[in-house]
C-alpha cells in the first residue's frame, strides 16, 4: 500500500485526492499540510481521510511517506519536493515544475540521487483527444507537419489576480502561459519536440491589479523548418481551446477534426474525401483511455512505483515545457528572438535572473487569502 501525503489545499487539491481514492486498493492518504490553520483539517474531514493534518510538512518526514502530491503555488514546488525526495517520498508536482530552469535542474538532480521518481502533473495528455491526436501526428497518415496552431484560451475576472500569491513573478511565475496555457504548451513539445527558435511578445490587457501578463503571442521555428504559434489568454470570452496541426497531406487537431486536400492541375483544392475517410477511420480505431486526468496520470504513477518501471510523465519531460514557455517570456521581455537550448549562462536560467528581467505590468493591488468559494474549471482538450 503506497502511503501518500497532499502538500496544499488549495483549488486544485481536489482533483489529486479523488484520483488517489479511485485506488484504495492501491494507495492512502496519510497526511495532509497547508499552511493555513484548519485548512488541511477540513479537507480530512470532507473526504473522510484518516490522515495526519499539519500546518508544517516537515511533520510528514517520519510518516513513512511514499509519495507526496505538491499542490501549492509554483514558488514553493522546488524546495517542498526537494524536501519530500529527501524524505525518501516519490513526488507529483503540479504544473508548472518549478519556477526556474535551474530549480528543474537541481530537482532532477536531487531525484537522481535519491533514487526517486520526479513527474509533473500534464493531466491533459491523460485525455482521449489529446492521446488520439499524438497517435494520429505518430502515424504520419497527415504527413509531415507543417504548422501548428495552439488556442490556449481562458477568461478570468479582475479578482482573479487577488489571490495572495497570483499575479506576481515572485510568488506564480508569471500569468497565463506558465498557469493556463502550460498544459497546451506541454502537449505541444510532447508530439513536436522544442522548436529551435521563439519569437513573442505579451501584455496585460484587462487586470491591472497583476504585475504579469494575461495575453501572450508566440511564433516557433522548428529545426526542419516547420512553424508554429501560440497563443495564452485569460481574457478570450467562451474559453474555446484547440490544438492544430496543418500536414502536408491533411488537417487534424484536438478538438478532433480532420479535412484534406487534392491539388487541382492549377494549384487549387478540391476535396480528398478518401484520405479523411482513412484518417477518420483510424482515429476511431484507437482505443480509448481506461482512466482520464489526473486520475489517468496518478494510475501510471502508482503502477511506476510498485513495478519500478518509467513514468510516463517525468522531471525531464516538465523541464522541456517550462523552456519553452522560459524562451516565450525571454523573448516578449526583451524583444529579442530567443534560440533554444537556453543556457545555464542565460539571465533567464534562474528565477532570480527572470524577477530582473521580465517585464512587469502593474503593481499587485490586492491580496486575499482566499476566496469564499473557489471553484475552478478545467480544459476539456
Amino acid at each position: 500500500m503506497i502511503r501518500v501525503a497532499i502538500i496544499g489545499a488549495g483549488a486544485i487539491t481536489a482533483a489529486h485526492i479523488n484520483a488517489y481514492l479511485a485506488f484504495p486498493e492501491r494507495c492512502t492518504i496519510v497526511g495532509v499540510a497547508d499552511i493555513m490553520p484548519g485548512k488541511a483539517q477540513e479537507l480530512v474531514e470532507r473526504y473522510g481521510l484518516k490522515a495526519k493534518a499539519v500546518t508544517d510538512y516537515r511533520e510528514l518526514a517520519n510518516e513513512g511517506i511514499d509519495l507526496a502530491s505538491i499542490c501549492t503555488p509554483p514558488f514553493t514546488h522546488a524546495p517542498l519536493a526537494k524536501d519530500f525526495m529527501r524524505f525518501g517520498a516519490h513526488v507529483l508536482i503540479e504544473k508548472p515544475m518549478a519556477a526556474s530552469l535551474q530549480e528543474c535542474d537541481e530537482l532532477l538532480e536531487v531525484a537522481a540521487q535519491e533514487n526517486k521518481l520526479c513527474s509533473v502533473v500534464a493531466q491533459n495528455r491523460y485525455t482521449n483527444p489529446l492521446m488520439k491526436l499524438k497517435q494520429m501526428v505518430d502515424s504520419g497518415l497527415a504527413g509531415r507537419i507543417l504548422h501548428a496552431q495552439v488556442d490556449s484560451f481562458w477568461w478570468r475576472g479582475y479578482s482573479y489576480y487577488d489571490l495572495w500569491w497570483r499575479g506576481t513573478w515572485e510568488k506564480e511565475s508569471g500569468g497565463c502561459t506558465i498557469n493556463h496555457a502550460v498544459h497546451h504548451i506541454d502537449a505541444l513539445q510532447w508530439m513536436l519536440g522544442l522548436p529551435v527558435e521563439v519569437q513573442a511578445i505579451m501584455g496585460n490587457t484587462a487586470h491591472d491589479n497583476a504585475e504579469v501578463e494575461d495575453l501572450s503571442i508566440a511564433m516557433l521555428r522548428y529545426g526542419d523548418g516547420s512553424l508554429g504559434q501560440i497563443t495564452s489568454s485569460v481574457v478570450h470570452h467562451g474559453e474555446e481551446q484547440q490544438i492544430v496541426f496543418q500536414g502536408t497531406a491533411a488537417r487534424i487537431s484536438a478538438p478532433w477534426r480532420v479535412k484534406a486536400s487534392l491539388s487541382n492541375p492549377n494549384g487549387f483544392p478540391s476535396p480528398h474525401p478518401e484520405l479523411e475517410r482513412k484518417l477518420q477511420e483510424a482515429y476511431d480505431a484507437l482505443p480509448p483511455l481506461t482512466h482520464e486526468g489526473h486520475v489517468g496520470q496518478i494510475d501510471n504513477l502508482l503502477r511506476a512505483i510498485e513495478t519500478k518501471a518509467d513514468v510516463f510523465i517525468d522531471g525531464e519531460s516538465g523541464r522541456r515545457t517550462l523552456e519553452l514557455i522560459t524562451a516565450i517570456y525571454k523573448s516578449a521581455s526583451t524583444g529579442e528572438k530567443v534560440t533554444l537550448p537556453l543556457r545555464k549562462e542565460d539571465p533567464f536560467y534562474t528565477r532570480e535572473g527572470i524577477m530582473a528581467h521580465a517585464t512587469r505590468f502593474y503593481e499587485k493591488k490586492n491580496s486575499v487569502y482566499g476566496f469564499e468559494k473557489n471553484n475552478i474549471t478545467v480544459s476539456g482538450t
